[in-house]
């Protein structure tokens, strides 16, 4: 659904900010098969890490199309647009917005320009020093970042566009030797899936933060954000691009070069709930990890009850989990509407006020007279608890006990989570008994960090555990060079001598326009 905003949600309660999924990256080079619609699937397999815009670029080794606008994956594409793209080799992103605001300009592939190509690129995570980025792109012009042939200075105001800039700022230097340069300049986290029009390019930063997968097809290769994406399309998960690593792939085969040493830090946060469940990272199943979180937090947080039931979707392996180790019954106490909130129309005032039922039902019968354990992933502002609690109640729960599968979360993340601010955060200053005043429930256990880590079977030095403890494994620049917004609050989008910054789109003339949802509208822009 649509936010005041105008950004995608799909949170149960509206206007709830929850945690916002990372974006989605595919690539696939194969001559003779469809590669549009091969990355048309992938995207569609990692829709659920970015629901605001959509994109695929594709070559036929002498011409790269881009085609991309605001909405979901079967939004923004049709027939006639996927047909329309032509070649042997695709990117394809999926995008929620974590530098710069949801417009069509901020979608993504990004396109630059070399001497004698184009490159389109795709980013899955946040970079942390954009501001020090822009300075250089800035001088690599001459101060004037109008003769740059990328989208940097025309409405884009992404770390993505930067890094497309940066990568053509000397258009006689090729993209691959381009990119050593410029991959080591970049701090944060990236997961990169690029191309011009012969190469596929795939690259992630040195603390492999966000995953990476790399899969091989009959006739190919593919590169995804999750191993789902390849299961999809029928590729053989063949290993995670390594961080630190570029690959590139083209008529020649595969060839790996690494541009910084390996330090990883992966994001705990992809365990608990970002990745899809049925996805494997660092030789872990998402699902494994989830169940066994369960089980951890019903022995740390035992109680009496009658049934063990999930918040849809997110909550149900832990649930299952938790069901598992206590004896205690596990059964749906919620019936979920899976397509109410893959709107863009915002619901009326008469239906906010309904709050969660927007997506959630209770089955009373199953409800009535029973002591709950609700188990979920997070709570982050507290809201969407609050009114599950209370709808439990009103349809007749005797006790309501809520288990947290992650620790509180405290702090924002800079590494590609769009999180409340800490000041919205319930945990911030909260003890958890005050949280479980807050939100109603007879009782409230979050999983240990010690537990959660254990989960995932990594070794805990080999993690970002940032929002729960607040200590970042990549140093944060000040204060005021960090932020969604850094681009724009910096360096004002202007055209035709009027900052059009808050303006939601932008057409060629650099008027601001409404962003169009479907790919009918894309095939007028530029």
């Amino acid at each position: 659904m649509a936010r005041p905003d105008g950004r995608l949600s799909h949170d149960l309660l509206p206007d709830e900010r929850l945690p916002q999924d990372a974006c989605g990256v595919f690539g696939v080079w194969a001559p003779g098969e469809e590669v549009a619609k091969l990355t048309y699937f992938g995207l569609y397999a990692l829709q659920h890490r970015g629901q605001e815009a959509a994109g695929i670029a594709t070559s036929d080794g002498q011409r790269l199309v881009v085609y991309k606008d605001v909405g979901l994956v079967s939004q923004v594409f049709d027939e006639s647009a996927l047909s329309s793209l032509r070649g042997h080799l695709s990117v394809g992103h999926c995008r929620y917005s974590t530098t710069g605001r949801n417009s069509w300009e901020n979608a993504q592939p990004t396109l630059g320009g070399t001497a004698d190509g184009t490159v389109a690129l795709t980013h899955n995570g946040n970079l942390i020093n954009t501001a020090e980025l822009r300075d250089l792109l800035e001088e690599a012009h001459g101060g004037d970042l109008s003769t740059s042939r990328g989208e940097v200075g025309r409405g884009n105001t992404t770390d993505t566009a930067l890094i497309t800039g940066l990568l053509t700022a000397d258009e006689d230097v090729p993209v691959e030797a381009a990119a050593m340069r410029v991959l080591p300049l970049l701090r944060g986290a990236f997961s990169l899936v690029f191309c011009d029009e012969t190469t596929l390019y795939a690259a992630r930063d040195p603390q492999g933060v966000r995953p990476l997968v790399l899969g091989r097809l009959e006739r190919g290769w593919v590169v995804a954000s999750e191993t789902a994406a390849l299961d999809i399309v029928g590729a053989a998960v063949v290993r995670e691009v390594e961080p630190g690593e570029l690959i590139a792939i083209d008529e020649d085969g595969l060839r790996s070069r690494r541009f910084a040493p390996a330090e990883p830090k992966r994001c705990v946060f992809e365990w608990v709930y970002l990745a899809r469940p049925d996805t494997t990272i660092a030789g872990q199943e998402v699902y494994d990890a989830r169940v066994e979180m369960g089980r951890r937090l019903a022995r740390e947080h035992p109680v009496e009850a009658d049934l063990v039931m999930p918040t849809p979707e997110s909550g149900t392996p832990a649930a299952i989990g938790y069901a598992e180790a206590s004896g205690i019954p596990f059964g749906h106490g919620l019936v979920k509407n899976a397509y109410v909130g893959r709107t863009f129309i915002a619901p009326s005032q008469t239906i906010r006020q309904l709050g969660i039922r927007l997506k959630l039902n209770p089955l009373r019968d199953v409800i009535k007279g029973k002591r709950l354990v609700v188990v979920d992933d997070s709570i982050v502002r507290g809201n969407t608890q609050r009114a599950l609690v209370r709808m439990l109640r009103e349809a007749g729960a005797a006790e309501v006990h809520v288990r947290i599968s992650s620790p509180p979360v405290r702090w924002p993340c800079f590494y590609g989570i769009d999180f409340a601010t800490r000041a919205e955060l319930i945990a911030t200053g909260l003890e958890v008994d005050s949280i479980r005043h807050s939100i109603g429930a007879e009782s409230l256990g979050y999983i240990s960090e010690e537990g959660m880590v254990e989960s995932t079977s990594q070794p805990p030095s080999s993690l970002c555990t940032a929002c729960f403890t607040g200590v970042y494994p990549i140093e944060l620049p000040a204060e005021d060079r960090l932020g969604k917004d850094v681009l724009e609050l910096q360096f004002p989008v202007v055209a035709d001598g009027v900052d059009v910054t808050d303006v939601g789109t932008l057409d060629v003339e650099g008027v601001g326009v409404t962003a169009g949802v479907g790919g009918a509208e894309a095939v007028r822009r530029p």
